[in-house]
């Protein structure tokens, strides 16, 4: 079988044909401004603000520990990725690592996640307030300001309607002003003075404690700003060379973002104005940072350039978010999560439209509740925290099971796997109880979901076998909201630090332990989605 022939679903051919007609003309540059574009969006326009207000300069040591996160779970997804090309792959894998139910649950987070493009649209209109008063009312979209953020939802999704290669060409541009503007922003802000001693002043290096950093990753939206690198995977089914291709975009496109993030945070800290840090970083509010900061320095060229960027940069993220939605909602008709009409791609363009449409819809749902940036980034982060979480189960399931072949690319999964999992777990409970309480319910409505689309007769397997594969996540789900009531990352406390982290650490490495020995079980079994030939 060859790198770009998938697995096909026993008695589902339509999958394979409709996969068939997607477009393979995608490269290392083309996958590598993929990644870079979708993970340098809004996060750089606001992430050093809300980092540096939530734990002072120690915010550089949250950059650092996103990267290390996003490593640890890149190298799984790469392993994946590399090994099973596929459209939408972080959809299909934990279908076939884990069974239905874990499939649907996933999935149906994934679809939920559709709404960081909203954040992202959303970032937008925060910058376009600057110059379109009547935007906000408040910290929410105005009637004026949602009509244009819908509009441009539709001019995103119309723009993702052509082939994949266009989609590519114009992506590649939008890459490069989004390296450009960042590093004239750095130069810029250090060349007009800065103050020594920011490190150690107002608080010193960690002015709110340590596990302030903890609560930056997720709620300072450093998370976030990080994750994107995987939209490199999900286009693996449209790569010329996955094998070769992937590895090398994935990390680079890391590599490039995280150097560019660091490289602002450490200018946000050292040039902030001295009169703004009376009250301590908590103090320090702008509701666009890098724009009024460079006008509070004087910069007016530079605060326009920032104020064009602010379209530009998330605008290029939510391109590629519309078009890696697609292609996780083309995966998730291909898993019968949602109704299978939604699996069709276009004959002509290779693009699948129908998935298209529902997402656009989708994200003007998303719209509708949020207001500011910082609320639905919070909540987005948790839901691709749950694919990182289920894709190193699924790597190490495709490990043991037998006769299932990988590639091989990355070496010590053994090890980076569960760790990966339990770190991905950490993260989610870090983002704290206001966020939690409202994340992982929605996911576990999935269950609704997995009951009704199983009414359409996959495979005839019992209700009682499918649940019992599956009831790891439901427990895990369960588990992390109960344990971040009790802990102390805006939970009750009755759980205290550090023996609240150290709790979910246990806990959830024994339930990927329960998650790989179920999904050997059900591969094992030939009798479920595992069935499939995986190579």
């Amino acid at each position: 079988m060859s790198d770009h022939q998938l697995p096909v679903e026993a008695g589902a051919p339509e999958a394979a044909v409709q996969e068939r007609r997607l477009h393979r003309d995608l490269g290392f540059w083309g996958l590598t401004a993929i990644g870079f574009s979708n993970i340098v969006g809004s996060g750089w326009l606001f992430a050093a603000m809300y980092a540096a207000r939530t734990a002072g300069p120690a915010a550089l040591l949250t950059w650092v520990g996103a990267g290390v996160l996003c490593g640890l779970v890149a190298l799984v997804m790469i392993e994946l990725g590399a090994s099973r090309p596929e459209g939408g792959g972080t959809v299909r894998w934990p279908l076939y690592a884990g069974g239905r139910l874990v499939g649907t649950l996933i999935g149906w987070s994934v679809l939920l996640s559709v709404g960081g493009t909203a954040a992202e649209i959303s970032a937008i209109m925060q910058y376009a307030d600057h110059y379109l008063p009547d935007i906000y009312s408040g910290h929410t979209l105005s009637a004026t300001g949602l009509g244009l953020a819908v509009a441009l939802s539709v001019l995103l999704t119309a723009l993702n309607w052509f082939a994949v290669r266009t989609f590519a060409r114009l992506n590649n541009l939008v890459a490069v002003f989004k390296i450009i503007v960042p590093v004239v922003t750095v130069i810029a802000l250090f060349a007009s003075g800065w103050h020594s001693g920011r490190l150690t002043g107002h608080g010193g290096f960690a002015p709110y404690g340590y596990a302030a950093c903890l609560s930056a990753l997720a709620g300072g939206g450093i998370v976030y700003s990080v994750n994107g690198f995987q939209a490199a995977l999900d286009f693996s089914g449209e790569t010329r060379d996955p094998r070769r291709t992937i590895p090398a975009s994935v990390l680079t496109a890391i590599a490039l973002a995280l150097l560019m993030y660091l490289a602002l945070q450490l200018a946000f800290l050292f040039t902030l104005p001295e009169s703004l840090l009376g009250l301590g970083w908590k103090g320090v509010d702008f509701e666009s940072p890098f724009g009024q900061l460079a006008l509070a320095l004087n910069l007016h060229w530079l605060s326009s350039l920032l104020y064009a960027d602010a379209v530009v940069s998330p605008g290029g993220s939510a391109y590629v978010g519309v078009a890696l939605n697609a292609r996780h909602t083309y995966a998730l008709a291909k898993n019968r999560t949602i109704p299978r009409a939604f699996i069709q791609v276009s004959r002509r363009y290779g693009i699948p439209h129908r998935a298209l449409a529902l997402n656009l819809a989708v994200v003007v749902v998303f719209l509708l509740p949020f207001g500011g940036w910082q609320s639905i980034v919070s909540i987005m982060g948790d839901m691709y925290l749950l694919v990182y979480a289920a894709s190193a189960v699924a790597v190490a399931v495709f490990r043991a099971a037998p006769g299932i072949a990988m590639a091989g690319w990355v070496p010590g999964l053994g090890w980076i796997a569960p760790i990966s999992f339990v770190v991905s777990s950490e993260f989610v409970y870090w983002s704290g109880w206001h966020d939690l309480r409202l994340a992982l319910p929605l996911v576990l409505a999935g269950l609704l979901v997995f009951l009704a689309m199983r009414r359409s007769g996959h495979d005839g397997r019992p209700l009682a076998t499918e649940l019992r594969e599956g009831m790891w996540l439901v427990v895990y789900l369960g588990v992390l909201t109960v344990l971040s009531w009790l802990g102390t990352f805006k939970g009750s406390g009755r759980l205290p630090a550090p023996y609240d982290s150290l709790t979910v650490a246990a806990v959830t490495l024994a339930i990927f332990f329960w998650a790989v020995r179920s999904g050997v079980g059900q591969i094992g079994s030939g009798r479920g989605p595992g069935e499939t030939v995986l190579t």
